[in-house]
């Protein structure tokens, strides 16, 4: 039995009425346009792969005359389109190709056009060797098929250079490490430096214009193109195309002296010869003259030594003659002889001294006579009879023109007496008609009322005839 207080101080609630089944709604239906749901995809993947990195090989490179280049990087399963805008392409040091194993990185997009996705690179070096190193293999093999390394186009060093050229910065050790040795063994050869960066953006162009104008400047046998030691970003410049053909350009020969020994660069294979460092390019270029300078002692001690040799043998043979019966006395005869030269050669002497007077007599007179048909001094007596003439042919013009004036004068006072300007002048003046077609001298020849015109000296009067007498 339930207790009293088991029980609820309420009444219990009605049940509640179950509910209506849910009213299913109709899905609404979302229409996208091709461009609006590419533009959503592009947004979707540029938000989600801003940055990637992508390994695989370069397919299909190609690079338009707009600067962009267009290719696939693909693996042994899948492959992806990929563009880098020309100013990614600025950044490369080597030159993308089919075939090269990279690691790229970019963001993936949508090109709307095609409704294709793609990788928009920003970076890219290559797999396992580094971006110079393949630049370096690249470029080297290119110029190489092209023949600018082949062994035939060397030109030799001039032996005894008299003006050298040097490419180099005026900063840095090479120069005074090349003018040191130059100087040592070679004092009186002519240096021309060109200055020119070695490192950095744009020197490679500095280093192609130097080469161009020191080849131009004339008497410059040979060009020093030179650098110190350094990594070799810094000795990038001389890995540069436009340098490596400037050297097979340049009309002298020309050393490369980049870095230290076990640096080599593009320049040291185009040019003529490689020195390992700046001092050793010294050495060699004037190595020709010791060896110049040796040779000719050499030449000087066999001269003398064959003199000497030759001297004795005559020397035993004189003897050898002076010995003999038929020669006894031919020192005497030796000796007559000789006066017999000496007084020839006095006479003769005195022959020649005599000639030579009388002929420097003869040349006096004829410079005495030919001085007076000097034309110098004939040129002064006609310029005194030009003066003279001058003057009188100036006083008789002169003369002429007041003559001349005197009977002008005397023609004007007579036609200004006959002038009618004259009598008008003195207070007369000249009746015209209307029409100032006649003069009017008789009054009978006009009417009353008729229209005439007074010339006075100054002027003219328009009148009317009022009355005649």
């Amino acid at each position: 039995m339930n207790d009293l207080f088991d029980l609820p101080f309420e009444p219990p609630e009605p049940p509640a009425p179950d509910p209506p089944p849910p009213v299913r709604a109709e899905p609404v239906r979302r229409v996208w346009t091709v461009t609006d749901l590419t533009a959503a995809i592009r947004d979707l993947l540029e938000t989600r792969f801003t940055e990637t990195w992508v390994e695989g090989e370069l397919s299909n490179c190609r690079l338009w005359n707009t600067g962009h280049l267009y290719f696939t990087i693909k693996d042994a399963n899948a492959q992806i389109k990929a563009v880098m805008f020309r100013s990614a392409m600025r950044a490369l040091r080597f030159k993308p190709e089919d075939g090269l194993q990279v690691v790229a990185r970019g963001r993936v997009s949508v090109y709307d056009p095609k409704g294709e996705y793609q990788l928009v690179c920003e970076h890219m070096e290559p797999q396992g060797a580094g971006a110079l190193q393949v630049a370096f293999e690249q470029l080297k093999k290119r110029l190489s098929a092209e023949g600018l390394f082949a062994p035939e186009r060397k030109r030799s060093l001039p032996a005894l250079p008299r003006k050298i050229g040097i490419v180099t910065s005026l900063d840095g050790a090479a120069i005074r490490d090349i003018i040191k040795v130059i100087s040592r063994r070679h004092p009186n050869v002519h240096l021309v430096i060109r200055p020119s960066r070695v490192q950095g953006e744009g020197a490679a162009a500095d280093i192609a214009r130097g080469l161009a104008a020191i080849v131009k400047v004339p008497g410059v046998d040979v060009v020093i193109v030179a650098r110190g030691g350094g990594s070799i970003e810094d000795l990038w410049a001389f890995n540069e195309e436009v340098v490596a053909r400037a050297i097979a350009q340049a009309r002298v020969p020309v050393i490369s002296a980049v870095g230290h020994e076990t640096d080599f660069t593009i320049a040291d294979f185009v040019a003529d010869l490689r020195a390992p460092t700046p001092s050793a390019a010294a050495e060699v270029v004037v190595a020709g003259k010791d060896e110049f300078l040796s040779r000719i002692d050499r030449l000087a001690d066999r001269a003398a030594a064959a003199a000497r040799r030759r001297l004795e043998r005559l020397r035993a043979w004189t003897h050898r003659l002076s010995g003999r019966p038929g020669l006894a006395g031919w020192p005497g005869r030796l000796a007559l002889r000789g006066r017999h030269i000496a007084e020839l050669t006095h006479q003769l002497g005195r022959t020649g001294r005599g000639l030579v007077a009388r002929r420097e007599r003869r040349y006096h007179e004829l410079r005495l006579a030919l001085e007076t048909y000097d034309l110098r001094r004939q040129i002064g007596v006609v310029g005194t009879r030009l003066t003279r003439v001058d003057a009188a042919l100036r006083a008789a013009t002169l003369r002429a023109h007041h003559r001349a004036e005197g009977r002008f004068r005397g023609q004007a006072a007579r036609l200004e007496s006959l002038s009618p300007l004259a009598v008008l002048g003195r207070g007369y003046a000249v009746c015209w008609d209307d029409a100032r077609t006649r003069i009017i001298r008789d009054a009978d020849s006009v009417h009353d009322g008729e229209a005439v015109r007074v010339t006075l000296h100054r002027g003219e009067l328009e009148c009317r005839v009022e009355r005649k007498r």
